[in-house]
């Protein structure tokens, strides 16, 4: 058996590349052979498809009748397959058709391929030798070898160029294809639609009107229908078709995306009506006056779907509304006289129309009988139909019985499509009013247990008789005592549900007579007064009401402030009171005066919003009443724990001073020869001597022997032990300090970074005089203190911010303005109360701090007078006065 390689005759045996390159080229004249016979049979394949194609494109599937779309298509089809028949004598070229294709197309002479497979015809060493060279000179021509494009030679097929034809019917079905009477292909198999005849007479105008919430313009309808694509419009959007002219009543029909037809009826107003009399007379003229009426057609658009009408069509998307969404904004918190705020998040596609909390007791009694339904809270939108707006509301719940009992609150959102969001609950302790006065707690508790269960009278009735048994130790006014008797017989001949309500009424006016006198009342007025105009600005009433309610807010806001300052009179000064926290009567009248002018000018939506700040204004605004109970006790320890700093850092400043006089008298004794340290000793090194040798003190004259001090008389050796000595108070100190910073950490503080630091300087100080080594001692002990004064800036920082927290989160609610980032509330920075730590407010120091700082430096000044005799001392006395 013979390899492939022997089998090549001619040059390709000598030359593989040659060979290769002949086969790619026979292999690609064979394709172009075979295209050439594909191509003419197969025009009229693609003129069948050109011809279906025109004629679904044209429509004329759609408007013939279904036997004869079926014919059609039959026919197709049929001719279709015949065009296929010439596809049986297809055949794939032999390699001697694609060589002499090769040799004609390339112009080649002698047939330089052919003769590659040829042999000579006298077999003898010469003829070979001859042939050979004829070959290889034949295959050096092969390497420039083309096949060239298919060449089918159609129009010998086609000698009257029918072809174009299809061509062009194809171009132009296509683009009428694209109006709105084309057709499509799938219209062959699929049956026609019903033909609906079109009425020239009858002319149909209609639009689309969005609801009003959505704020976009109507959308008018073309006459003759002929938008392509949908209409998107919002979801409960109105549809109006008024139909006229023409001599029948036309049917308008809304079809449904599942198929399902809808007819939309004439509104009742303008149906034609006819009266007895002219139907009399003229019978036979009704009928066409009743056409020649217009008849309007309405209806609401819900989901998508088409309008049919006199043979015209138009397709509704309808845009789905979208609930709305409601967040918290923080937690719901407390303000000073116990009003709930809550900060939200509201968002909508359209707009939210109203929002409301919605408040329920955690736990609830299926069997009781509440005196008053569930508390309402309605949230101030900043602006009506905002869609993604943020807004904080402030309410007071005080008198509600749910005042103090642990409750749900939810949040509400409506649009104005009826559609609601809900924000995920929370539960929190519903603020109650703070009682200073311990008869006036247990008046409005005796209201509230009767009041959440009227079944519960009877105990409300023992609690009152409770608080008059001894009423000469327990009730020392008078008037409080006839009023506690008033209420129980009230509440012994209460008996329906307005008696009760009268009675639970009564009840809470006593408790607040006993707490605030006339105060409770002038704040209840002003309530009022802010409730009745946010009423009416909410519905729009018109300027005279408006007017007359802004007067009654004047009138309730003057007496109030005016009972207010009276009692702020009688009451002590608080130590977080001063005067930039009382509001001016002028700053209110501004605000009312703004308010009632943007509710002229028709901005009712921001009359509104201020109305709401000014209501958060008033109830966060402080009553002046004394601080009682637990955060007076809170204020104690504080103060305690800062005096204990005050005595560290006073005992760490004497221990340094101590320090620093051993040290330097210990040098002294080294200079003058009395260690045994020699020569060699650092501590020497660091001397300055003067100019002749001589020590600096010679320099400068000896002191005199007045006010020296009994260590001026230790040897170098006592002084040494002296500094090992002040060791157990260094440590005493940082123990001291380990000790406040847990009593801090106790107290719900976290004691400062500057702290911890001190106590590891002093550590470090203490192992130093441990050692007798004084200056290093010093120098630990000076970054002690800079980290001690670093620690009581941060101490004092966490304790002012927990006093202006607790102004509006005390336990009885007394203190306080409310606004808890150091601004009164119209916005004003307050003055810093005390020494400023390095806050954001402006640095101005307190009157005794100026005073201590010039009395230090007067003394350092004083000192360094005096002419100290130590270098060092001096260089550090400079530094302290930065004179250096």
């Amino acid at each position: 058996m013979t390899s492939p390689s022997r089998q090549k005759k001619g040059a390709f045996a000598f030359r593989p590349s040659l060979a290769r390159l002949v086969t790619t080229k026979r292999l690609l004249a064979r394709i172009v052979l075979f295209f050439e016979q594909l191509l003419p049979p197969l025009m009229p394949v693609l003129s069948v498809i050109a011809f279906y194609l025109s004629a679904s494109w044209f429509g004329l599937f759609r408007s013939v009748p279904d036997w004869l779309r079926i014919l059609l298509l039959i026919a197709f089809a049929g001719a279709f397959l015949v065009s296929l028949l010439p596809f049986r004598t297809l055949r794939w070229p032999r390699i001697a058709e694609a060589d002499r294709m090769l040799e004609e197309r390339n112009g080649l002479p002698h047939q330089p391929v052919t003769v590659q497979e040829d042999e000579p015809a006298f077999d003898t060493p010469f003829a070979r030798a001859l042939w050979r060279e004829h070959q290889t000179r034949m295959a050096e021509k092969i390497a420039a070898l083309d096949a060239g494009l298919p060449r089918p030679d159609i129009a010998a097929h086609d000698r009257f160029a029918l072809r174009a034809v299809p061509a062009l019917l194809l171009v132009t079905a296509f683009g009428y294809s694209l109006s709105i009477n084309g057709g499509s292909i799938r219209d062959a198999l699929q049956a026609a639609p019903e033909q609906v005849v079109s009425d020239p007479a009858v002319r149909i105008d209609a639009w689309v009107t969005p609801p009003s919430y959505t704020g976009r313009a109507p959308i008018y309808l073309t006459a003759d229908g002929s938008e392509q694509a949908p209409i998107g419009i919002p979801q409960f959007s109105g549809l109006t078709v008024r139909v006229s002219g023409g001599k029948t009543a036309e049917k308008v029909v809304f079809r449904k995306a599942n198929g399902e037809a809808q007819d939309i009826s004439v509104q009742a107003d303008t149906k034609p009506q006819q009266t007895a009399a002219s139907g009399s007379e003229q019978p036979t003229a009704a009928p066409a006056s009743q056409a020649l009426v217009a008849q309007t057609h309405m209806m609401k658009l819900q989901e998508n779907g088409a309008l049919e009408v006199n043979g015209r069509r138009w397709s509704f998307e309808v845009l789905p509304d979208k609930a709305p969404e409601i967040a918290f904004d923080g937690l719901p918190k407390r303000s000073v006289n116990g009003a709930l705020e809550i900060a939200f998040t509201v968002k909508d596609d359209y707009g939210v129309q109203e929002a409301h909390a919605e408040i329920v007791p955690v736990e609830t009694d299926p069997t009781a009988t509440p005196l008053y339904p569930l508390p309402e809270y309605r949230l101030d939108i900043p602006r009506r139909n905002a869609r993604d707006a943020k807004g904080v509301t402030s309410r007071n719940l005080t008198e509600h019985p749910l005042a103090g009992k642990r409750v749900r609150i939810t949040l509400v959102a409506k649009d104005a499509a009826g559609q609601t969001g809900r924000s995920p609950p929370y539960e929190m302790a519903l603020p109650s009013r703070p009682f200073n006065e311990p008869l006036a707690a247990a008046v409005a508790e005796e209201r509230q247990v009767f009041a959440l269960d009227t079944r519960k009278m009877p105990q409300a009735i023992a609690l009152n008789e409770a608080l008059t048994i001894r009423p000469e130790e327990t009730i020392p006014k008078l008037t409080n005592y006839l009023l506690l008797e008033s209420a129980l017989a009230r509440m012994k001949l209460a008996r329906g549900e307005d008696a009760l309500k009268d009675t639970a009424q009564y009840l809470w006016e006593i408790a607040l007579g006993m707490e605030d006198g006339d105060l409770s009342l002038a704040e209840r007025k002003l309530r009022e007064a802010q409730q009745n105009l946010a009423d009416a600005l909410d519905r729009n009433a018109p300027d005279a009401e408006i007017k007359k309610l802004m007067d009654e807010l004047r009138k309730a806001m003057q007496d109030y402030m005016t009972e207010l300052a009276r009692r702020m009179q009688n009451a002590p000064m608080q130590p977080n009171q001063n005067a930039q926290n009382i509001l001016r009567q002028q700053d209110l009248e501004r605000m009312t005066d703004q308010i009632e002018n943007l509710a002229r000018s028709g901005n009712r939506d921001a009359a509104q919003q201020m109305l709401s700040e000014l209501q958060r204004m008033m109830n966060n605004l402080q009553a002046g009443r004394p601080q009682r109970g637990q955060q007076s006790q809170e204020n104690s320890e504080a103060r305690k724990q800062i005096d204990k700093l005050g005595e560290i850092l006073r005992d760490q400043q004497k221990l340094m001073e101590q320090t620093f006089r051993l040290d330097q008298q210990l040098r002294d004794r080294m200079q003058r020869g009395e260690s045994d340290m020699g020569e060699n000793d650092p501590l020497l090194d660091e001397m300055n001597p003067g100019e002749n040798g001589e020590p600096q003190d010679q320099q400068q004259g000896q002191q005199g022997k007045e006010g020296q001090q009994p260590s001026d008389q230790m040897t170098a050796e006592q002084l040494r032990e002296a500094l090992k000595q002040l060791r157990a108070q260094q440590d005493a100190l940082g123990k001291q300090l380990g000790e406040l910073q847990k009593s801090l950490g106790e107290m719900g503080m976290k004691p400062g970074p500057g702290f911890g630091q001190a106590q590891r300087e002093m550590e470090g100080a203490g192992r130093e005089l441990g050692q007798g080594r004084g200056q290093p001692a010093v120098e630990g002990q000076g970054r002690a203190l800079e980290a001690l004064r670093q620690g009581a800036r941060d101490m004092m920082n966490q304790i002012m911010q927990a006093q202006q927290g607790q102004q509006g989160q005390g336990p009885n609610g007394q203190v306080g303005q409310g606004d808890q980032n150091g601004r009164d509330p119209l916005g004003r920075p307050r003055r810093p109360q005390g020494p400023d730590f390095g806050d954001n407010s402006v640095k101005v120091p307190d009157e005794i701090d100026v005073q201590r700082a010039r009395e230090i430096l007067d003394a350092i000044r004083e000192k360094l007078g005096n002419n100290p005799p130590q270098e060092m001392e001096r260089r550090y006395l400079e530094r302290l006065l930065d004179i250096q």
